[in-house]
C-alpha cells in the first residue's frame, strides 16, 4: 500500500472512532435519570420492602386483655381496626403503643376492683386522693378514699357514668360526703372542693369541670390503647361493661363462641417476623372462659404453643393461657453443630413422621 492510501486510511479510522466515542457517550445513562431510578425501583421491589400501610381488621370472641403489668380488660366481642399511631412503624405486638384498637361495634367490661387497684397502683405521690376503693351501687358507683387537707379525712363520692360523644368516660358527681357529712360542692369547714380530691394536673387525661370529671383512656390506660364510639356504660358488678357501636350483647349467646383473636390485612411485626397481607388467628388451646392475652409475655405463649401454616398461607396458632402449668417447651432453637451431624434426636416437641 502506498503511503498516501495508509494515511488516508488511517485518518478515516481515527475519524470514525471519533465518532463512535461521541454516540456512546450521548446514549450514556445518567447518574440520576430514569435508567437508575427503574433499577433502583426493581430491586426494591424485588426485595420486598414495600410496606402495607392499610389497616389490619380485628375480630375478637372471649379476651382477657393485659393493658400493662397492672390492668386487664375483658373483651367478650369487638370487629374493628388496627391502625398505625405513626404513619411510618408498623404495628408490632413488641411494641403496644405502635398501635390503637379502633372498635366499630363491641362490648369490652373492666373490673371494678381492677380500676381502683390500677389508680391507687398508677397515682402520682402527690395524688390528693388515695386508699381508693370502688363499690357498685344499683347502676351508681361509690368511690371512697382518703383526702389530705391538714388532716387525712375519710371521704366518699357518689356518682353515675356516661360517655362523650368524643369517646371519653365521664363521671357526674352527685354527692360528696366526708366524716359521713354529705354536703355539695364544699366538704364543710375543711373547704375542699372536688378539684381538690382530683387535680388534673399530675393524672394526664383527666379533666373537671363543675360536677364532673372525665377520662381520656388512651392517656390514662396502659397501651394497647381502645378507641371508639361509645353507645353505653353500665355498671354490672363485678364491672363496668362498655358497649360500642350498638352492638348486641346477647351474653348467652357469645359463650358459645371459641376463643380467638382474627386479624386480617395490613402488615404486622411480631418477635423477629413480619408478616404483610396479615392472614393470622390466635386461638385459645384452654378450655376456660376467657383467653389470656399477654403482649408482654406473648412470644412465651406461642413457644408453649402450637402454630401451623393454612393452605392460604396463613397462620393459626393454638396458645395456652399465661399462667399455664403445663411443662415448658424447648424455646431455644438447634445449632449448626446439631445441623451437621443427622444422628442426634430431634427436639422433644417435634412430631416424628412415620
Amino acid at each position: 500500500m502506498t503511503r498516501p492510501r495508509a494515511t488516508l486510511l488511517a485518518a478515516v479510522v481515527v475519524i470514525a472512532v471519533v465518532c463512535l466515542g461521541w454516540v456512546l457517550w450521548r446514549i450514556r445513562p445518567k447518574a440520576h435519570g430514569p435508567a437508575t431510578t427503574a433499577s433502583t425501583s426493581v430491586v426494591a421491589a424485588a426485595s420486598g420492602d414495600s410496606d402495607d400501610p392499610s389497616p389490619t381488621i380485628v375480630y375478637a370472641h372471649n379476651i382477657r386483655l393485659l393493658k400493662g403489668p397492672d390492668f386487664r380488660v375483658y373483651i367478650r366481642w369487638i370487629s374493628g381496626e388496627m391502625l398505625r399511631t405513626r404513619p411510618q412503624v408498623t404495628p408490632s405486638f413488641d411494641d403496644p403503643d405502635s398501635f390503637v384498637l379502633q372498635i366499630r361495634k363491641g362490648v369490652i367490661r373492666a373490673n371494678i376492683g381492677d380500676i381502683a387497684n390500677y389508680l391507687n397502683l398508677s397515682s402520682p405521690s402527690d395524688a390528693p386522693l388515695k386508699n381508693i376503693s370502688i363499690a357498685p351501687d344499683g347502676d351508681q358507683l361509690k368511690i371512697h378514699g382518703t383526702a389530705h387537707k391538714i388532716i387525712p379525712i375519710p371521704v366518699e363520692i357518689e356518682g353515675q357514668l356516661s360517655s362523650t360523644p368524643d369517646g371519653r368516660v365521664q363521671f357526674h358527681v352527685a354527692k360528696i360526703s366526708a366524716l359521713k357529712i354529705p354536703v355539695k360542692g364544699l366538704l364543710g369547714s375543711f373547704h375542699i372542693e372536688l378539684s381538690d380530691l382530683v387535680h388534673t394536673t399530675n393524672i394526664p387525661g383527666v379533666q373537671v369541670a363543675g360536677d364532673d370529671i372525665s377520662f381520656d383512656t388512651q392517656k390514662v390506660l396502659p397501651p394497647p390503647h381502645i378507641h371508639g364510639q361509645l353507645t353505653s356504660l353500665k355498671v354490672k358488678p363485678p364491672d363496668i361493661e362498655a358497649i360500642y357501636g350498638n352492638a348486641p350483647n346477647d351474653d348467652a349467646e357469645l359463650a358459645k363462641w371459641h376463643n380467638f383473636l382474627r386479624l386480617e390485612g395490613g402488615t404486622l411485626d411480631f418477635g423477629k417476623l413480619t408478616m404483610r397481607h396479615v392472614d393470622l388467628t390466635l386461638i385459645d388451646a384452654s378450655q376456660d372462659p376467657w383467653f389470656d392475652l399477654d403482649l408482654v409475655n406473648y412470644q412465651a405463649q406461642i413457644v408453649n404453643g402450637t402454630t401451623r401454616m393454612t393452605a392460604q398461607a396463613g397462620l393459626e396458632i393454638f396458645m395456652p393461657d399465661v399462667d399455664e402449668k403445663a411443662p415448658a417447651k424447648v424455646a431455644q432453637g438447634i445449632t449448626l453443630e446439631w445441623l451437621k451431624n443427622r444422628n442426634r434426636s430431634l427436639p422433644p416437641d417435634v412430631r416424628v413422621s412415620k
